[in-house]
Order: structure tokens, then C-alpha cells, then sequence
């Protein structure tokens, strides 16, 4: 009798609910191959993109495979972006929308993003976050939420569906039930969030469902544990919160993708495969591999999934249905992104010939020859906030700046390259503008930051801006007790220093001018650039 586990049938449809990433700016082979035999879908990275030409390019040559295939990417705006990760974002993340509070904006936003997809190919959009970001301290979500308030983030979730999809990209709501509410990065392993059944359905729950009311059809999964749900498995892999909640309680019929399961809050747990194959069982439709992508890799998965359907550990059916589901998503988000091109006449991802026209008013509902760099730009200085009149308040020494840039770790869903901060602008406008970057390692070096021996932190920074305007750029200075320390210490020293926060502001506003951008995104650099030139040179 043949060995059930390598049926030309099971392995086809285990291809079919696999998601790889994998390296290089063409597809490799073996992508390639897989692709036309069956692969349901592959993910694209930074180092899989160049520009909007070599992106559709790509995209061409895996479609020339089979033209269904699902191509995603994590496109969030703001910290998060794959498309422009060597430049930094063209669009301000959600936490800038989420306090400029204007839902037509936000769509505005979101469909600019949902163009330059279309326009490069790519169906499936890992956004919008719709966590509740109600942990300040949450190491891995934070201007990544549109905020800690339920009712905002549900109403910004739902207007970045509708226009991610009005620009011909299908959304994907994301981590389900909630990563908000967390204080371990899922990467690095597994958080475990106390909530009660009532405190998740007041928190958490409500921008999901609103997710769903505006339209969308893919729901990605949170590598958490829920002990009031389930008390012995994640999220992804419990069938009480794929099944129970969000199928059966939530009335939700789409696509169910996880996050990328060699993560190691299920990785350490399951394996790989293991994880991938509870998954599947709990109600997953399609397994995210990520930067676990490869040839060998995917044959181990695809065997470890038909294995497991060999040996009853996972129903044929349930993984028949999860392949029907990848067949109809692909489908209906192909039709889409044909529709929205159609439809939308000259395309917008090009850079506008007038970056400052159409700058004004609330983003409205846009129109096909609005300029993607004008909404991104006008929603980022919409979201500063900026505070003047501190200890300070005689004018700051005249020359070009000195800027420190203190910079935290990145988190893995953060590109490690993606360019942020304000010193490029800020030279390219002031030359002589000088800089540095500072990290936690810098500060342990020399015996403190105020010793007054010229070998802390402080001590450096005060060196290098002696009579010069001092410009402090920090993120998430709240979270990470060097930067806080190193911020204090030298806006003690120089009252008059300009603070640029590009993070969650969670300190008290401190320094003479104190800026807040509520987000990394170049767009909301440049925005910091215009505040902080307007106070240099001495305007209101």
C-alpha cells in the first residue's frame, strides 16, 4: 500500500496553505517551481526590493507561475514598511493617525498605500495593526496601534480597510485577539496576557470586528497566551480562539493567516513544523514562514503537514478547507487589485511633480492623481504636537546644530536598516549640521553621564554642541531607562536643547522646544525638520 504521506494530492494541498519568504531581488527557482506546482502564496521582505520597477517585476515573474498566487507584504506605513525601508516611509504609522483622529485621512493614507501595492503587484497587506496598544511599556507594538483607546483604534481600523482596498490591496487586521496588552516581543518569546473573557471583549475584540464590518477577509494571528481562553496553547495554535472566537463568536469566514510560526513564542514551544501543523488544525489557513524560507525548509513543512495527515493528527478535510479558502482569497483579492487599476487612471506612486500641492484640508476622499508623498506629508505634520516655552526661552545659540540620535535595538518586525531620525534633513537644509548615534552600549561606556570627566555619555554629547544649537532626537525614551537617563541629564545641562520624540511619548515634554511625532516614518522626520528649523531661526 502506497504511503499515504507522499500523495501527489495531500503534498499539493499542503503547498497550497504555505506562505515562504525567501532572498533575492529575482525568484529563485526553486519559488518558482514550487509556485507553478502548487505554492498558495509567498512573502516579500526588504531585501527582496529595490524600487517600484525591479517590485512589479518580481511580482510579473511569479505570476508568470501561476497568476493566482498571493504575493503579501508587510506594508504598515510608519515604522513598518518593506517598500521603503532603505529611505524610511512615505506614510506616518498609526499612531500618528490614530491622534490626528480624522477617520478620512487615515482612509486617505491607506489607500495611497494600497496604490503603490497595486501598482507593484502585490495583493496582500499585513494592516493595519489593530491592537490596542493599552500597555505603554508593550516592547513590540507601540506607535505601531493607533492608540490606547478602543473606540479610536476601531475606528481607524476600520478606515484604513476600506481605503487600503479602495487603492486595490486586500488588508489583512492584525495580531489576533490583541497584542496590545503585552510586555513580551512574541519573536523572542511567548507573553502571556491575563485578561479576563469580559476585559478582552471590551479591549481587545471590538477592532477586529470592526475590521470585519468594513470589509476585510484576512485576520493574521498573535503568538500569545490567553490562559482565561486557553490555557495550554497560543493563540495560534488553540482551537477555542481560532475556531471558538473568531469563527464561531465572531462570524468570520476568511482567510486566517499566522504570524510567521518560526517566531519563538511557538517555535520554542512546537518546532516549526509543529507549529505550522497546530495551526492548521486549530484553524489557520495559511502559514506564514517568513525569513524561514528556503527550499529544504518548505519540503520539511510540506512533509510535516501531509505527515500529519497521514497520521491523524490533522484532518484532511480541515486542510482541504484551508487550501479552498487560499483559492478563494487569491481569487477575489486578485479581482480587486484588477479593479482599483482599472478604475484608477494615472497611477500615484511616482514622485509628484509638486510635492506641495494638495497639501490642505483633511485628505478627503482623494482621487486617482493624488499624490501619495502629499497626504503622507501633510498627515505627519498633522500629528505633531510640539511644546515650546520651557526653562528655556532665550534663543538658542546661532550656528548649525549638533544632533544626537539615541537609538534602541530594533524590534525583528522593524527592518534593522530602515532609515530614521532627523540629522540627514536636517544637514541637507543647515550644512554643517553635525551628528551622532548613540546606543545602550554607548552608555555604559566611561564611569556615568555626569561625572564631569568627558567620558559619558553627557559629557560627549556636551563636547560635541559646545556653543552650538543641541538637538536630542530619542525613541521610546519612556521604555528604555539609558536613553531617559542620557535625555535628563543633558536637557539638565542644556535647557535649551530642542527634544524630538519619535516613539510613544511617555515622558513628561521636557528641553526648551519639545516635539513629538508619534512615529519613525521619514515623512514624519521631515515633518520634526520643519518644527525644529522654525524654532532655530527664531519663528513662531
Amino acid at each position: 500500500m502506497p504511503d499515504r504521506a507522499s500523495d501527489p494530492g495531500l503534498l499539493r494541498l499542503a503547498d497550497a496553505v504555505l506562505q515562504p519568504g525567501f532572498t533575492g531581488t529575482t525568484a529563485p527557482d526553486w519559488v518558482r517551481r514550487r509556485i507553478a506546482g502548487g505554492l498558495g502564496s509567498v512573502l516579500l521582505f526588504a531585501r527582496n526590493t529595490t524600487g517600484p520597477a525591479q517590485t512589479a517585476a518580481l511580482t510579473a515573474q511569479l505570476r508568470a507561475e501561476n497568476p493566482d498566487v498571493i504575493v503579501a507584504v508587510d506594508e504598515e506605513g510608519g515604522d513598518v514598511t518593506r517598500l521603503e525601508a532603505a529611505t524610511g516611509s512615505s506614510y506616518p504609522g498609526n499612531l500618528a493617525l490614530g491622534t490626528i483622529d480624522d477617520e478620512e485621512l487615515t482612509r486617505a493614507v491607506a489607500r495611497s498605500v494600497g496604490r503603490d501595492l497595486a501598482a507593484a503587484g502585490i495583493t496582500l497587506d499585513y494592516a493595519p495593526d489593530a491592537d490596542v496598544n493599552s500597555n505603554p511599556r508593550n516592547p513590540v507594538i507601540g506607535v505601531r496601534s493607533f492608540g490606547g483607546d478602543t473606540a479610536l483604534v476601531a475606528r481607524h481600523t476600520a478606515a484604513w480597510v476600506r481605503g487600503l482596498h479602495e487603492g486595490g490591496a486586500a488588508a489583512c487586521a492584525k495580531h489576533f485577539p490583541g497584542h496590545g496588552d503585552t510586555s513580551v516581543d512574541s519573536h523572542h518569546g511567548l507573553p502571556v496576557v491575563d485578561a479576563g473573557w469580559e476585559e478582552l471583549a471590551e479591549v481587545a475584540l471590538p477592532p477586529f470586528r470592526a475590521a470585519v464590518d468594513a470589509g476585510a477577509r484576512a485576520v493574521m494571528t498573535a503568538h500569545l497566551l490567553l490562559p482565561a481562553l486557553d490555557p495550554d496553547h497560543p493563540a495560534t495554535a488553540s482551537r477555542r480562539v481560532l475556531t471558538g472566537l473568531l469563527r464561531e463568536e465572531l462570524g468570520f469566514d476568511g482567510l486566517v493567516v499566522t504570524d510567521a510560526v518560526e517566531m519563538a513564542a511557538v517555535a520554542d514551544r512546537y518546532g516549526v513544523s509543529g507549529a505550522a501543523v497546530r495551526a492548521l488544525a486549530a484553524g489557520a489557513d495559511l502559514v506564514c514562514v517568513g525569513n524561514r524560507g528556503g527550499d529544504r525548509v518548505m519540503e520539511e513543512l510540506r512533509s510535516a503537514v501531509a505527515a500529519a495527515v497521514a497520521e491523524g493528527v490533522l484532518a484532511e478535510e480541515r486542510l482541504a478547507e484551508a487550501a479552498d479558502r487560499v483559492a478563494r482569497f487569491a481569487a477575489w483579492s486578485r479581482k480587486l487589485q484588477a479593479d482599483a487599476l482599472a478604475t484608477a487612471g494615472p497611477a500615484d506612486g511616482t514622485e509628484p511633480a509638486d510635492t506641495a500641492g494638495g497639501t490642505g484640508g483633511t485628505g478627503g476622499t482623494g482621487g486617482a492623481g493624488r499624490s501619495d508623498r502629499a497626504v503622507g506629508l501633510e498627515a505627519a505634520r498633522r500629528a505633531l504636537r510640539v511644546r515650546t516655552g520651557g526653562a528655556a526661552v532665550t534663543a538658542p545659540p546661532a550656528g548649525a546644530p549638533h544632533v544626537a540620535e539615541f537609538s534602541p535595538a530594533a524590534t525583528v518586525a522593524v527592518d534593522a536598516f530602515t532609515r530614521w531620525g532627523v540629522a540627514g534633513r536636517l544637514a541637507e537644509v543647515l550644512p554643517g549640521t553635525t551628528s551622532q548615534v548613540l546606543t545602550a552600549a554607548d552608555a555604559d561606556h566611561g564611569p556615568g553621564l555626569d561625572t564631569g570627566t568627558g567620558t559619558g555619555t553627557g559629557d560627549r554629547v556636551a563636547a560635541a554642541a559646545a556653543g552650538r544649537p543641541l538637538v536630542l532626537v530619542v525613541r521610546d525614551a519612556h521604555r528604555h531607562a539609558w536613553m531617559r537617563d542620557a535625555l535628563l541629564d543633558l536637557v539638565g545641562r542644556r535647557p535649551d536643547a530642542v527634544v524630538v520624540e519619535m516613539g510613544l511619548p511617555g515622558l513628561p515634554p521636557c528641553g526648551a522646544v519639545h516635539v513629538a511625532t508619534h512615529g519613525a516614518a521619514r515623512v514624519c522626520g521631515e515633518a520634526a525638520v520643519e518644527a525644529v528649523l522654525a524654532h532655530l531661526r527664531g519663528r513662531p
